[in-house]
């Protein structure tokens, strides 16, 4: 995980954006209300929360995407930060058999910030980070962003393991991403109509699953040394 972390916070920031962190245990304007994601919003029943019983209003951040809400209450744009971290969501019915997991947001305020801003951002990543020689963006929906969308890399179809990977198409997710809702920034009182900004997220697990064509992710919480030694050269 550290290798994967680190290789992706070298990228980022040799394009400007530097590291935000924030709490682990949020509360519910900042994880939810902030990112245009209010009460009752349909939304919210696509991450399962755990809540903290003794805290009312309070919860285990089920994104890292409240970081950028604190910094665009405390900072002025231009901004251009990542914000890492374990988030955590009871998403036991799904493949994932855990509740704790880790994210890598970008986030990208100023003026004149357009989506060919975005998409050149995430080229470059994808370049550097896999290799890939082309991206594709994908209509998507997410509460905080508009318009949205989902990235897939160019992979191919050359090879049995990357035809069975991206399932014959040779396109393979990896991210999400998408232009600042307007009601996102002003919530967190930055001015819509003078700015505009692009985001987007990443689960590091599943950029270290592709990266290293690890199998199984449980293997990555497991601790079994066994597996770990081969990474310990690259940290």
């Amino acid at each position: 995980m550290a290798v994967t972390l680190n290789r992706i916070v070298e990228i980022f920031t040799r394009m400007g954006f530097s590291v935000a962190d924030g709490p682990e245990i949020e509360d519910d304007w900042h994880n939810f209300t902030a990112m245009n994601t209010p009460e009752d919003h349909p939304a919210r029943d696509m991450q399962d929360t755990f809540y903290v019983v003794d805290a009312p209003g309070m919860l285990l951040r089920t994104h890292t995407s409240p970081v950028q809400a604190r910094v665009m209450q405390q900072r002025k744009p231009p901004i251009r930060i990542i914000a890492p971290g374990r988030v955590y969501r009871n998403e036991t019915i799904s493949t994932r058999s855990h509740a704790q997991f880790h994210q890598v947001e970008g986030l990208y305020i100023d003026e004149g910030v357009s989506f060919a801003d975005l998409k050149q951002t995430l080229l470059y990543f994808a370049q550097e980070m896999f290799g890939a020689p082309k991206i594709r963006l994908r209509p998507s929906f997410f509460p905080f962003t508009e318009p949205s969308a989902e990235m897939d890399i160019w992979l191919g179809t050359d090879t049995e393991k990357n035809s069975r990977l991206t399932k014959g198409t040779g396109w393979l997710e990896i991210l999400g991403c998408g232009m600042v809702d307007p009601n996102v920034l002003e919530m967190c009182g930055i001015d819509s109509k003078k700015y505009i900004g692009f985001a987007f997220g990443m689960g590091i697990e599943r950029q270290a699953l592709r990266l290293y064509e690890i199998g199984d992710i449980r293997l990555l919480f497991e601790n079994d040394v066994r597996f770990l030694r081969q990474f310990s050269a690259a940290i």
